[in-house]
């Protein structure tokens, strides 16, 4: 089998590592970055932008938890002392995803990286195969696979050419370079993308006000030091087996089962959240950092079983079910997607100082005069600089893959109503013509099964896997 690859970040690391060799005659891998295998994340960056997550949880390879972790060797050089885990340089994962595709590629009989954005897949040509076309040329191949990565920052103020404005903060080494250290600079949004921004504003010595501006002003949580939690109800395959409906009614009870049985209760922890929600971000992050070392495991089980089961969860609930997530979508990423602790002690530090607000309430943001008008619920802050630091959605289609998808659009291919294109819930595959298409397979956030979070490692890593899976499985 000749399997062709669109794409050549994490998802497609994960999907090559998977793939049996033996079952694969030849790969080919289409990607026009310079750097392949890192994505948008892992390029050459800062020191300051760190992994936000322990390394367990960042393994690339399905089912195998402890790979990255082997991988870094065991080394202290880059502990964050309040987790007890390293946390090192994005760039470093980087390496360590470049290490593995290299690693799988060679296990192959074949294999070559195409240095091109692909411009259309074709699913008519002869003998059942798919025409893979850039603007070098075309190949045919047995089965494509999808592992496009996300979407572009989104400007939202219509801000874009703006002296000052940065639209993509990433790579912060260049996007910051150009901002002086005694500026006051305006920060939108306060997820994890601006608590990045703002450590590595820190680690140059800025001394200008620093200012961290959406519409709810919530921080992200704070991870816990890691501790083994047995989830038994809250499980892929557990949830997978459910009779019957599945609700988000059926689905708190269970996870009042699992989190009674470990010794804690839901009602905590969902007060927790609601407090982080409404209370004064200072005071709430304070509360988080000093919960690092807590033993309940109430909110790890909980926050695990959102990244490893709640796409198969979110794919049985009825509509009026995913319109209730989705109405609480701020709350639900705070707490499954949560800052290190290390840089937590930064943020502490400079809003202890003064150096650092946080406000609520975004408003307009206009650019005029050089500067900035920066709206807020408590008025109008003005800035030097203004930093972007809103995520695109999850399943946004990049810019770079529109003609990708659209040349799939016109053969057939469904756009799925929470974006991206619609594919088999069980294999990944692209529904075409209202069936799944066997020659192609999504495996990323292009997919629009996925609940509204930005998939995690992990998720990509069993995505991949199912992919793989897919692609040597009888049609």
């Amino acid at each position: 089998m000749q399997i062709a690859i669109i794409g050549a970040g994490a998802s497609a690391v994960g999907l090559l590592d998977s793939l049996d060799p033996a079952a694969v005659e030849s790969v080919t891998v289409y990607d026009p970055a310079p750097l392949p295998w890192r994505g948008r994340p892992y390029g050459p960056d800062l020191e300051s932008v760190r992994v936000n997550v322990p390394p367990e949880i960042m393994s690339i390879r399905a089912g195998d938890p402890e790979h990255y972790g082997k991988w870094l060797g065991g080394t202290d050089e880059h502990d964050d002392p309040w987790l007890g885990r390293p946390v090192p340089p994005r760039a470093v994962y980087g390496r360590y995803l470049e290490d593995t595709a290299a690693e799988a590629l060679a296990r192959f009989a074949r294999a070559d990286v195409v240095r091109a954005a692909v411009t259309g897949l074709r699913l008519g040509a002869p003998g059942g195969r798919v025409t893979v076309e850039t603007a070098g040329g075309s190949r045919t191949a047995d089965a494509a696979v999808l592992c496009v990565g996300g979407g572009t920052p989104p400007d939202l103020y219509g801000l874009a050419g703006a002296p000052g404005f940065v639209l993509d903060p990433y790579p912060l080494e260049r996007t910051l370079d150009g901002i002086p250290r005694d500026r006051d600079v305006a920060v939108i949004g306060s997820g994890l993308t601006a608590v990045d921004v703002v450590v590595s504003l820190a680690a140059r010595a800025h001394t200008g006000r620093i200012s961290l501006v959406s519409r709810s002003g919530t921080l992200p949580h704070v991870w816990q030091r890691p501790v083994r939690t047995d989830v038994r109800y809250l499980t892929p395959d557990g949830l997978r087996a459910l009779d019957g409906p599945v609700t988000l009614a059926r689905l708190e009870a269970l996870v009042r089962r699992e989190l009674a049985d470990a010794g804690d209760a839901w009602e905590d922890v969902r007060a927790l959240i609601a407090r982080s929600m409404t209370g004064d971000p200072a005071a709430t992050l304070r509360e988080q950092f000093a919960l690092t070392g807590d033993p309940l495991p109430g909110r790890r089980i909980v926050r695990t079983a959102t990244h490893t089961a709640g796409a198969v969860a979110w794919r049985r609930l009825p509509a009026a079910d995913r319109a209730r997530l989705r109405a609480h979508a701020r709350a639900i990423t705070v707490q499954a997607s949560p800052m290190v602790p290390r840089n937590a002690a930064v943020l502490l530090d400079l809003l202890g100082a003064g150096t650092l607000e946080i406000l609520r309430g975004a408003g307009e943001i206009t650019a005029a005069g050089g500067r900035f008008r920066v709206g807020h619920a408590g008025g109008v802050r003005a800035a030097d600089a203004v930093v972007n630091a809103v995520n695109p959605p999850a399943h946004a289609v990049p810019g770079a893959a529109v003609p990708l998808v659209s040349s799939l659009l016109g053969q057939g291919a469904a756009r799925h109503p929470d974006g991206g294109l619609t594919v088999d819930p069980g294999t990944g595959r692209l529904v075409v013509g209202g069936r799944p298409d066997p020659r192609v397979l999504v495996a990323g956030d292009l997919a629009g099964d996925g609940p509204f979070l930005t998939t995690s490692i992990p998720g990509l890593a069993a995505l991949a896997a199912r992919a793989a899976a897919a692609l040597v499985s009888p049609r």
